[in-house]
């Protein structure tokens, strides 16, 4: 099957569309990609591109076409607007240009869903299905996430949106609880369906290397991997760990984030700093190995809607991992942790019952712990193994 697949993001950057690229090219599709030039999370080119740089290269077999965009530097409103924008309108031009029998667009879909635009215009340029895969609420996550209070802009917002969705010609979302929230936007319900992430291959479970255990504190460690974003809601972890001062539990975060200073000066003025340790980012591949060498996995988000609907990526590869998790966190995160014994879950921002749970952990046998990560492992196998969704999206895109 030859597949136009179209993602401002892309190989250098680190998202799971690389490796549903990949590993459809493996099982012998004939696959292209239209990109931007890579420049996320950090906003500024990664080494080797630049405005100038070549639009064609080839990345394992597969021809990748990159579209110039506008940086999106450290992300404020105006920049991130014109970020998203700019892709859209340099990526439109090179449609234009492409050449190609495809029998199929798929059209990858976290924010902005702006990129949809593009898949409607290849789709009709190559007389071809379109395939969205939905990872994020327009315009509710413009509202909470983007902070746009404005009724008439996120009308707007709802409006394109509701247009995209309508040219599109299936819609594919992540979480099952995005189908009311896209239905209300007039989709109908046979043109939406469930289709999750599943965990890269690395994501599995790991001896303990010596390497990544003398980088953890002595005691009873939590692990919290990703950014830190007020999305996040560290601020519930820290009220969290106020509580369990007296114990000799600590957090090890792996990520960064635009909160990250603000969260470090709220630690140091509670007097936690000997609780807290920010080890930085790491490339995904080595997280098992992190994994490996704690206690328990954290998971917290935000109150709020969009929030609830959402399946958080890394409670994957937390699952495929084989660790009990925590979870702090609304909607079906909260369900999936609780449906599969994982672990313990408790609303979002509740910090006081998020302690409890984390003391409810600290204290269990290692037969029950060890029980819990077996639960993960089984649950991870039933519902995101790899394989199965694989032949599940051939199975969709031949349909």
């Amino acid at each position: 099957m030859k597949i136009l697949f179209i993602s401002q993001y892309f190989y250098p950057e680190n998202f799971r569309i690389n490796d549903l690229v990949f590993s459809l090219k493996k099982r012998s599709h004939d696959i292209e990609v239209l990109t931007g030039k890579p420049n996320y999370p950090k906003g500024d080119y990664f080494k080797g591109y630049s405005w100038d740089s070549p639009k064609e290269e080839e990345i394992e077999g597969i021809k990748v076409h990159r579209a110039n965009l506008i940086l999106r530097k450290k992300g404020g409103g105006f920049r991130l607007f014109l970020n998203y924008f700019s892709f859209v309108f340099f990526a439109f031009f090179k449609i234009l240009k492409l050449k190609g029998d495809f029998e199929k667009v798929f059209i990858y879909a976290p924010s902005p869903i702006t990129v949809g635009i593009l898949g409607i215009v290849a789709a009709k340029k190559f007389k071809c299905k379109s395939y969205l895969w939905v990872h994020d609420l327009w315009p509710e996550s413009v509202r909470v996430a983007g902070g746009i209070k404005s009724s008439i802009a996120l009308g707007l917002v709802n409006q394109m949106t509701k247009l995209i969705y309508r040219y599109t010609d299936l819609l594919l979302v992540q979480s099952p609880e995005f189908k009311t929230y896209i239905k209300n936007q007039g989709v109908a319900d046979n043109n939406i369906i469930y289709y999750p992430y599943y965990a890269e291959d690395f994501y599995k479970v790991v001896e303990k290397d010596v390497r990544y255990i003398k980088q953890f504190p002595k005691g009873f460690n939590l692990v919290f991997a990703g950014n830190i974003g007020v999305a996040q809601s560290f601020d519930t972890i820290v009220s969290a760990f106020e509580k369990l001062k007296e114990h000799d539990i600590n957090l090890v975060v792996l990520g960064d984030g635009r909160d990250k200073s603000r969260i470090q000066k709220q630690i140091k003025e509670k007097g936690l700093t000997e609780k807290f340790y920010f080890l930085g980012a790491y490339p995904p591949e080595q997280m098992p190995y992190y994994f490996s060498c704690t206690n328990g996995l954290l998971i917290t988000l935000k109150k709020a809607d969009i929030f609830s609907f959402t399946m958080p990526g890394k409670l994957q590869s937390y699952l495929a991992c084989g660790k009990p998790i925590i979870g702090s966190l609304d909607g079906i995160g909260n369900k999936i942790i609780s449906e599969s014994n994982s672990g313990f879950a408790c609303d979002a921002e509740n910090h006081e019952l998020l302690a409890e749970n984390i003391l409810k952990l600290y204290n269990l046998s290692e037969v029950e712990k060890v029980k819990l990560s077996n639960n993960a492992l089984t649950y991870f196998e039933n519902n995101f193994n790899k394989e199965y969704l694989l032949d599940r999206l051939e199975h969709i895109l031949d349909e």
